[in-house]
C-alpha cells in the first residue's frame, strides 16, 4: 500500500483514524479534516483540554493505543512520534489500510487552496508563521493556519477559515516539509539542527533546496539575503525569488529606531518606502522576521496597512518571550530557545531591555542536539549574570551517550547544575530580586517552573 496517494482519501464521507490526535498539529488536522465533511476518530496517550474540545465537536477519542480502535477507518495519519511497533499502525498494515504521515495530510489540504504560505527556517518560524497570521488577518483574507504554538489572536496554534489562502509552518525535521505544496516558500534561515536525523550541514541545506523546488513556476521563494546559508543553498534556483534583509535584499528596513528596546522601521520593496512597522516586540531577530512576514504579504499582493497593522497587533506567540507574571518583584519570562543561534538572538533581545540581571534557566532539548553543539551552548550560556541549567529533556531520545547538563555547567562558570524542574524552582525564589529579569527557556517543560513561580507570588 505504499504506493497510495493520500489525495485520493482526503475527500467527504472517507473515514479517517488519527494516531496521536491530542498533539499540537494533530488536532488541528482533525478539525479541518471534520469541517471538510470526513468522519473522524483517534487515540492518544492521555486525556488533555484538546482531547475534549475534538470531542465536542462530535470526533470520537479513544485513550491508549489498541489495535481495535481503528475499526472502520479506510486511511490512518499518525503524528511522527508514532512508529510502527504502534498497535494501531501495526494493525494498519496488517488489514492493507494505508498509513500515512501528519505530514502528508497537510500537504494534500493545501493543494485545495490558491495561496499556500508555508514558512520555514532553523529559526523564527512559530514567530514569523504569527507575524504573517496577523497580517493576513488584518487584510481580511480569512486564511486557514497551523503554527507550532499558541497565537493569543488565534486563542490556539490554528484556525480554520473560509478564504484561498492557508499559513502554515513548516518544519524540516524527518524532511516533513517536503510533503507540503508551497504557492510562496519563506526560508529564514538555515543552520546545522536535528543532527539525529541530518548529517550535517551540506544535508539539511539540500533539505531546503527540496523544500524550495516543491514552489510551482508561477510561484515565489522568499529569501534571507543576510544568511550566507540560505543564499548559497540557492543557489541557481530557476524560481523567482523575492529576498529580504536589514540592509540588503528586495525588502529591507530602513531608518531603524529603538524605544525602550522595541523597534520601529520603515519597509523599503525595491527602492520605495512600502510602510512604516512599529514592533511590539524587542531583539533585531524580530525586525528580520518582520521584513520576512512583510515580504511573503508583498508575495501575496496584501496592502502596506494591513502589514503595518498586522504587525502592529503582534505582541509575540506562546513560549516565544512570553511574559508569565511576577515574582518579588522580578519579571518572568518563558521562550522556546532550544539551539544556540536561538538562545543568543533571546539574550541580546533581552540585554536591551535595561534589567539589572538576567538569570537563565535553561534546559536542554535532546542529548544529540547538547552533544552536536555542546560548545556553542557553552560560550552563549556565559552570557546572562547568573546561568541555572535543568536536566536535559530526552524527548524522542535515549541517552545512550552518556550526557548531562552537569557537563555544561562544569565548562560555564558560576553556573548552577539543578537535576529537578522542583530544584531549578526553589533556586530561582532564593535569588529572585526586583530588577531581575527571570528566563526559563528551553523547548521541553522548563516552562512549568516559571508558572510555579509566579503562582507562589
Amino acid at each position: 500500500m505504499a504506493s497510495a496517494d493520500i489525495h485520493d482519501y482526503i475527500a467527504p464521507g472517507r473515514r479517517a483514524h488519527l494516531v496521536g490526535i491530542g498533539g499540537v498539529s494533530m488536532s488541528p488536522l482533525a478539525e479541518v479534516l471534520h469541517k471538510a465533511g470526513m468522519v473522524i476518530t483517534g487515540s492518544d496517550m492521555r486525556n488533555s483540554a484538546t482531547v475534549e474540545h475534538l470531542r465536542s465537536l462530535g470526533i470520537p477519542v479513544a485513550i491508549g493505543h489498541r489495535a481495535e480502535n481503528i475499526q472502520g477507518a479506510e486511511l490512518v495519519i499518525r503524528t511522527a512520534a508514532v512508529h510502527d511497533s504502534n498497535p494501531e499502525i501495526a494493525a494498519a498494515h496488517a488489514q492493507g489500510i494505508p498509513v500515512f504521515e501528519r505530514a502528508q495530510a497537510w500537504g494534500s489540504i493545501m493543494r485545495g487552496y490558491k495561496n499556500a504560505l508555508c514558512i520555514s527556517g532553523t529559526h523564527g518560524k512559530t514567530t514569523t508563521t504569527s507575524m504573517c497570521t496577523h497580517i493576513i488577518m488584518a487584510a481580511q483574507m480569512d486564511p486557514t493556519v497551523m503554527i507550532g504554538g499558541t497565537l493569543p489572536l488565534l486563542g490556539s496554534g490554528y484556525r480554520v477559515g473560509h478564504g484561498d489562502t492557508i499559513i502554515l509552518e513548516s518544519c524540516e525535521y524527518c524532511n516533513s516539509f517536503l510533503s507540503f505544496f508551497p504557492t510562496v516558500a519563506v526560508i529564514l534561515n538555515i543552520e546545522a539542527d536535528h543532527l539525529d536525523f541530518f548529517k550535517d550541514l551540506e544535508d539539511v541545506e539540500h533539505s531546503f533546496r527540496a523544500f524550495a523546488d516543491r514552489v510551482p513556476e508561477n510561484g515565489l521563494i522568499v529569501a534571507n539575503a543576510d544568511d550566507a546559508n540560505t543564499m548559497h543553498t540557492l543557489e541557481g534556483e530557476a524560481r523567482p525569488i523575492l529576498t529580504f534583509g536589514l540592509e540588503q535584499g528586495d525588502v529591507q528596513a530602513a531608518s531603524l529606531t529603538w524605544e525602550k528596546g522595541l523597534p520601529s522601521f520603515d519597509v523599503i520593496y525595491r527602492g520605495e518606502l512600502f510602510t512604516h512597522v512599529t514592533l511590539r516586540v524587542p531583539g533585531e531577530h524580530n525586525v528580520k522576521n518582520a521584513l520576512a512576514a512583510a515580504a511573503a504579504a508583498i508575495a501575496l499582493a496584501v496592502s502596506p496597512e494591513a502589514v503595518r497593522d498586522g504587525l502592529a497587533a503582534f505582541r509575540g506567540a506562546g513560549r516565544r518571550f512570553e511574559h508569565k507574571g511576577t515574582y518579588h518583584g522580578a519579571e518572568v519570562y518563558d521562550d522556546y530557545a532550544h539551539h544556540p543561534g536561538e538562545l543568543q538572538a533571546l539574550l541580546s533581545a533581552a540585554r536591551t531591555l535595561g534589567y539589572e540581571r538576567i538569570i537563565c534557566a535553561f534546559q536542554p532539548h535532546t542529548y544529540t542536539r547538547t552533544k552536536a553543539l555542546f560548545d556553542d551552548f557553552v560560550r552563549v550560556l556565559k552570557e546572562p549574570d547568573v546561568t541555572i541549567l535543568a536536566e536535559i529533556f530526552a524527548a524522542r531520545e535515549v541517552n545512550d551517550i552518556g550526557i548531562s547538563s552537569r557537563d555544561l555547567a562544569e565548562q560555564i562558570p558560576g553556573s548552577e547544575y539543578c537535576a529537578t524542574l522542583p530544584e531549578v524552582t526553589a533556586r530561582l525564589k532564593e535569588l529572585a530580586r526586583p530588577g531581575d529579569l527571570i528566563l526559563t527557556v528551553g523547548a521541553g517543560d522548563i516552562f512549568t517552573v516559571g508558572e510555579s513561580l509566579v503562582r507562589e507570588s
